[in-house]
C-alpha cells in the first residue's frame, strides 16, 4: 500500500505544478494529498517534509502576490488599475483556456493579456489616466503576471521534487 501512496503523492505533486500554471492552488492540492497519504501511511513522509512543503507553499503565495503587485506598483498604477489587473487576469484565464486551443499555454497567455487589459481599463476608464499612463500600467501588470507565474511554477516544482523524493526514498 505504501507504493500506491507514493504513486498518489507523485501524480498529485506533478499535477500540482500544472495546476499552478493554470493559476490554481496546485501546491496546496499536492500538500493536501501528501497529508492524506501521511495519515493513511504514516511512515511514507516525515512531518519535516510536510512542514517544508507547507512553508514552500506559503512562500509561493507571497512571491506571487509580490511579483504581481510589483508590476503594477513599478508602473505607478492606481487601485483601479490593480483591481482591473486581478479581474482581467481571471477573465483572461478563462477566455484563454477556451479560445487559445493550446493546453496550459492558452490559459497562461490569456491571464497575462487579461491582466494587462484589465489594468488598462481600470486606469483609463475608472481613474481617468492618459492613454500613455494607462498603457504603462497595463504593461507593468502583464509583465508582473508573467513573472508571478514563472516564479510560482518554479517554486511548485521545488515542492513537487521534495514530495516525490520523500515519497520514494
Amino acid at each position: 500500500m505504501e507504493i500506491v501512496a507514493s504513486i498518489l503523492v507523485t501524480v498529485f505533486a506533478l499535477a500540482g505544478v500544472a495546476l499552478v500554471l493554470l493559476q490554481g492552488p496546485g501546491i496546496w492540492v499536492a500538500l493536501a494529498v501528501a497529508l492524506a497519504c501521511k495519515w493513511w501511511q504514516p511512515e511514507l513522509l516525515s512531518w519535516w517534509t510536510i512542514g517544508l512543503v507547507a512553508l514552500i507553499a506559503a512562500l509561493a503565495e507571497v512571491a506571487e502576490f509580490a511579483a504581481g503587485a510589483a508590476g503594477a506598483a513599478k508602473a505607478k498604477g492606481t487601485k483601479a488599475g490593480v483591481w482591473g489587473a486581478i479581474l482581467g487576469s481571471i477573465v483572461g484565464l478563462i477566455l484563454g483556456t477556451v479560445f487559445i486551443p493550446v493546453p496550459i499555454l492558452g490559459s497562461v497567455i490569456g491571464a497575462i493579456i487579461g491582466a494587462g487589459l484589465g489594468a488598462f481599463l481600470g486606469e483609463r476608464g475608472v481613474s481617468g489616466r492618459t492613454w500613455k499612463e494607462s498603457a504603462r500600467v497595463a504593461q507593468g501588470a502583464a509583465v508582473g503576471r508573467l513573472l508571478s507565474t514563472v516564479i510560482k511554477t518554479a517554486i511548485a516544482g521545488v515542492a513537487a521534487a521534495a514530495l516525490i523524493l520523500a515519497a520514494w526514498l
